[in-house]
């Protein structure tokens, strides 16, 4: 008897169950339609998943064509992701530099290699220090400080990423790097036991690693540490209470999806405000500069007239109105036609 396949370039038959299960895989892809949707979802993070898992899973529930996320969090961290999907995505990058703010459990007298729970434990120490010590330290990291970012993170060096070092077991050279830490809350300590922690609230500044800070903690404490747990409760302007899981998402309707998402102006919460005229809006869609009475400012939205849309963001310097970031006007017909509310009578 022959064992060999089909020839080559034939496709194999789809029979009996298997076969009936791929096709009704590949039929449920055909049935997908991508579709432009423009909006802000607020998601909150499920533990496991990366951010870019988390973000093409809710792409996918809503059929959306563009989508991208806000900055990443760590599979073992939960909280606020906010998802940009359309004409959004054009103004993430300036959430990227918004204050965050974490709840996290550090894991006294175990140090791992990766400075949380994912990791090898390389060092065990006892957990000595008493509550005024714990105090005394936490006024220590607050306010400016100085961190050499992880090993393993996506920081990259000569175009690869630390954690591809990382793995290899090879430590490169990193550059430290000052943030700041607002508020450092001590909501929980507990030095006894067989698993002692803090559990903190952490208030600071965009690019600042709380694994390492929970590390450094540790050090400074003379028994080591590491992030048992990390959950991100704020981000700018969004906070935890405001988001949905992706539980409640797959339960909705594709238009109580799509009633979830926020306009695209949420992102740009500091911004002043400039609405243009149905001449000017057009002009300022071209990119061409717009002269009016309007104080100097860095950062402004711009909106048309009627009806009152986004049409980009930009500056406004000696009473000229320069563009910075444009919708195109695609972009702002498909908002138009997806949110009745905003289209002229």
């Amino acid at each position: 008897m022959s064992t060999a396949g089909p020839p080559q370039g034939a496709k194999a038959p789809l029979g009996g169950r298997d076969g009936h299960a791929v096709s009704q895989r590949l039929s449920a892809r055909t049935r997908v339609q991508r579709r432009p949707v423009h909006g802000v979802l607020l998601l909150d993070k499920p533990l496991g998943l990366s951010s870019n898992q988390a973000l093409q899973k809710v792409k996918w529930l809503l059929r959306a064509e563009k989508a991208g996320h806000t900055g990443t969090l760590d599979p073992l961290a939960t909280g606020v992701l906010p998802l940009c999907f359309g004409a959004a995505t054009k103004f993430s990058q300036i959430h990227l530099d918004a204050d965050k703010t974490y709840e996290t459990t550090v894991r006294l007298g175990l140090q791992t290699d990766t400075a949380d729970a994912e990791g090898r434990v390389i060092a065990q120490r006892p957990v000595a220090c008493s509550l005024g010590q714990v105090v005394e330290v936490l006024d220590r990291f607050t306010g400016s400080i100085s961190q050499v970012p992880p090993m393993y993170s996506a920081l990259k060096k000569d175009g690869k990423p630390l954690y591809e070092y990382a793995r290899d077991g090879l430590t490169v050279e990193r550059a430290p790097r000052d943030v700041t830490i607002h508020g450092l809350e001590l909501l929980q300590c507990e030095l006894l036991g067989d698993a002692p922690f803090l559990r903190l609230r952490v208030h600071c500044s965009k690019g600042t690693y709380i694994r390492t800070l929970g590390q450094d903690i540790g050090q400074a404490l003379g028994c080591g540490a590491h992030l048992g747990a990390l959950r991100r409760v704020q981000t700018g302007p969004f906070d935890a209470q405001h988001c949905v899981t992706l539980e409640q998402i797959e339960a909705m309707t594709e238009d109580q999806r799509l009633a979830v998402l926020l306009p695209i102006d949420r992102l740009l919460p500091d911004h002043g405000s400039i609405t243009l005229d149905t001449d000017n809006a057009g002009r300022f869609l071209t990119g061409l500069r717009r002269r009016g009475q309007w104080a100097d400012a860095p950062n402004v939205s711009v909106y048309g007239q009627t009806p009152r849309v986004l049409l980009g963001t930009g500056h406004v310097k000696a009473g000229e109105l320069i563009a910075d970031r444009l919708l195109s006007p695609i972009e702002i017909q498909q908002i138009l036609e997806s949110s009745p509310a905003l289209s002229p009578t």
